[in-house]
């Protein structure tokens, strides 16, 4: 896999100009990205960075299911050059934890079912180090964590090293309200940078850790 993954991007970009090629090719490619777990019930649902609306979807659904009686966003890292602006301003400003949190309340979710992870992450690397401590001191028997369908498989690896050594049971879920499309996803622009971006990020990931 560790030398597929990079040849499976240029392999993409090949299929993209010779249309004859796209089909199995590219949805095989689509389908390096994705990975999830079965969803059983879980203590909380986390909401990952980057997930945004689609995520808090999901997290949202799978409260009513009765996945889990919970659910927790990341904090968001202040940006001391637009916070400080807005404040400046006096203008109203949320970031995304509380853009997060007032959507999670306009679907229904009772704010004393909504918990911010206080540690400010700013990417998968920082959610992979937050998160086990957090579970921890919560005492947290199983998380799922909610991403789109592009980061999953990544998310995925990292937790499981990140949670090594762990008692806490991690397991992941792409959102079905994610815009990426993994059988489709070299039909637009916007999934096409997303598929190609996700597929280096994710070879370098099996470069770094081949076993994980």
């Amino acid at each position: 896999m560790r030398g597929a993954l990079p040849a499976a991007a240029l392999l993409a970009v090949a299929c993209l100009a010779a249309p004859s090629l796209e089909g199995p090719v590219l949805h095989a490619v689509g389908g390096a990205l994705v990975a999830e777990d079965p969803v059983v019930p879980a203590d909380i649902v986390v909401v990952a960075t980057g997930a945004d609306g689609a995520g808090v979807l999901e997290a949202a659904d799978l409260l009513e299911r009765g996945v889990a009686p919970r659910v927790a966003v990341f904090s968001d890292p202040p940006d001391p050059v637009v916070d400080r602006e807005f404040l400046r301003r006096g203008a109203p400003y949320e970031n995304a934890a509380a853009r997060s949190v007032r959507q999670l309340r306009s679907l229904g979710v009772e704010a004393t079912a909504i918990e911010e992870i206080p540690r400010a992450v700013a990417g998968s690397e920082d959610e992979g180090r937050a998160l086990p401590e957090w579970c921890q001191k919560r005492r947290f028997r199983s998380v799922l964590v909610v991403t789109t369908w592009d980061h999953s498989r990544r998310l995925r690896r990292l937790l499981r090293r990140s949670m090594q050594g762990h008692e806490t049971r991690v397991g992941v879920r792409a959102s079905r309200y994610s815009q990426f499309d993994p059988d489709r996803w070299w039909g637009s622009r916007e999934g096409l940078r997303t598929g190609i971006v996700e597929l280096q990020k994710l070879a370098f990931d099996v470069a770094r850790h081949p076993i994980s």
